[in-house]
């Protein structure tokens, strides 16, 4: 799994302007140098305002601030993080229009199931080596999977319809944009420990990418 930044715009002073242009007033960067202002640095009364709005609830001025992101994940995955709609935009790779090799995913660890819970993973950690049977199955699922789609295609069905066969355990990739407060609220639930933990990698790359780019507001508007 893998997150790529593409593109972003904007930064922390983009959110501090945009608050404050309600009162006909903008900042500029901190100068504490000679030579002027130093990009990327606050004054204390801009970082004080902009925890302002995070800590009232005052969204607007963080959606002007964006973030672009190219994702590679488990289909599995990205059906738990396309649920995520206000303020982002997604395009995710078609088999309609594609038939590329179909890569699959596959754990390092098997969870356990939890005991005393209808979703999420126990903290057990399933020994696979006298189970090697399992492993050998799931292998044997996704080739078979494979198989029967590229034969299907061989004999001239559609793309479209011959996808049907891949299982969720399939790479996928797609295109994320969105405004910095959606991607917060992302990171604010999908980092969290009940996540599930390859939804949490994805997230956990979002969250080490964005963070440096908008380091006041990021902080602001994260929940840990």
């Amino acid at each position: 799994m893998n997150v790529t930044l593409v593109d972003h715009m904007g930064t922390d002073l983009s959110v501090v302007n945009a608050a404050r242009v309600s009162f006909a007033k903008d900042s500029q960067w901190e100068s504490i140098t000679p030579a002027g202002p130093v990009e990327g640095l606050l004054s204390k009364q801009d970082e004080k305002l902009i925890n302002y709005l995070a800590k009232h609830n005052h969204w607007s001025p963080f959606g002007h601030a964006s973030l672009q992101f190219h994702i590679k994940a488990p289909v599995f995955v990205a059906r738990q993080l396309v649920k995520h709609q206000v303020g982002l935009v997604w395009n995710e790779i078609s088999r309609r229009y594609v038939d590329d090799e179909v890569e699959f995913h596959e754990p390092e660890v098997w969870r356990g199931s939890p005991e005393n819970a209808k979703q999420g993973s126990s903290d057990e950690v399933i020994d696979i080596n006298p189970r090697g049977s399992m492993v050998d199955d799931y292998q044997q699922v996704c080739k078979k999977a494979k198989w029967t789609y590229e034969h299907l295609l061989g004999q001239g069905v559609a793309p479209e319809q011959a996808r049907m066969v891949l299982p969720q355990s399939m790479m996928t990739e797609w295109y994320w944009s969105g405004t910095l407060m959606a991607f917060a609220r992302v990171c604010n639930l999908r980092c969290k420990a009940d996540a599930q933990e390859e939804t949490r990698e994805v997230a956990n790359q979002i969250d080490a990418l964005a963070q440096p780019l908008f380091p006041y507001s990021w902080e602001a508007l994260s929940d840990g």
